[in-house]
């Protein structure tokens, strides 16, 4: 049994959430960090120096940082198939992608665009920096299309770890309210991901308790 640490409105935690239900593993979540606190608890702070969720507890395991979590789920539980492939080249190219998206995309999104729009109060917003962000956003989001055009995931036809990295910014992006360019191959993608079972579970989760009051 599986034990993850955080609450389910965390985007780092459905990162874990969904890797593990695509994976089918029995596994336990626990509310933990926002208003579920727990994070400055003596008992947090012996799995992770960082006071941030998601933790993964694996017997008498301990991971944190969630790609770092992901990899370790898909090496050990994914049986070296076309989600993770046991064989090095394939991996690497799952691995380029899935480390765009937490490096550049994610971090192009995260902070820059989501927090402040829904974490900032309208009054405190800097709205030129907001559609300054979503531009290069949305450029990033170009180059994932010419990735996606001659395929249905971002590295072929089957779902990887680098389409979970990657995935699950997209409910919040198409959810928020903000402008967007249309991008037919990247929304088609996401409209496939919103058919499977585990990301609607874990990813397209209501995130109106994280929305600053007046944003």
């Amino acid at each position: 049994m599986l034990t993850v640490y955080g609450r389910a409105t965390s985007s780092n935690v459905q990162l874990v959430m969904w890797t593990i239900a695509e994976l089918g593993l029995p596994h336990d979540r626990l509310d933990y960090g926002h208003a579920h606190g727990g994070l400055d608890t003596p008992e947090f702070a012996a799995m992770t120096p960082h006071a941030k969720v998601p933790v993964l507890r694996d017997g008498d395991l301990v991971i944190w940082e969630s790609c770092a979590i992901l990899r370790y789920l898909a090496t050990r539980y994914g049986n070296g198939g076309g989600f993770w492939p046991a064989d090095p080249v394939a991996r690497a190219r799952i691995d380029m992608w899935a480390e765009w998206g937490k490096t550049t995309l994610t971090a192009g999104f995260t902070h820059p665009i989501f927090w402040r729009r829904v974490r900032t109060p309208a009054a405190e917003r800097d709205q030129a920096a907001l559609d300054e962000a979503i531009t290069r956003f949305e450029s990033n989001l170009d180059l994932l299309a010419d990735q996606l055009r001659q395929q249905r995931y971002v590295c072929g036809d089957i779902l990887t770890l680098a389409d979970i990295v990657i995935g699950h910014l997209l409910y919040r992006w198409y959810s928020m309210d903000i402008p967007r360019a249309p991008n037919p191959a990247v929304e088609a993608c996401y409209q496939r991901l919103t058919t499977r079972p585990a990301y609607r579970e874990h990813v397209m989760v209501p995130y109106d308790a994280l929305r600053a009051e007046g944003a």
